[in-house]
């Protein structure tokens, strides 16, 4: 299991345990943290899974692919060295103690 910590745009914290073989979407929408929306269910095919990486993390997570990379042109306010569509990101046993922080808004 991977605890990580979903930070809602107000502040407030999430610590969940995620078992490897999800993606970080999933373990958000199955512990009912607010603020990720995932209306493609994973398909990768809007933004509304968008998330800010804690600075720490950026380097240690796999590189974007180029759909992901399409799709957070359409984010709220993305960053482009910490956005991430949390349907792409893989958890794995190495991502315990990730950290995300999510937008203002989902669009």
């Amino acid at each position: 299991m991977a605890r990580i910590t979903y930070v809602e745009f107000s502040g407030t914290e999430h610590v969940v345990d995620v078992a490897p073989g999800l993606t970080v979407m999933e373990g958000a929408r199955d512990n009912g943290i607010p603020g990720i929306e995932a209306d493609c269910g994973g398909a990768c095919a809007c933004s509304t899974c968008h998330v800010y990486i804690a600075p720490e993390w950026v380097e240690k997570l796999p590189p974007k692919d180029p759909m992901e990379e399409d799709m957070l042109d359409f984010a709220y306010q993305p960053d482009p060295q910490r956005s991430r569509l949390t349907c792409q990101v893989k958890v794995t046993d190495e991502l315990d103690g990730l950290k995300v922080f999510m937008p203002e808004k989902q669009i």
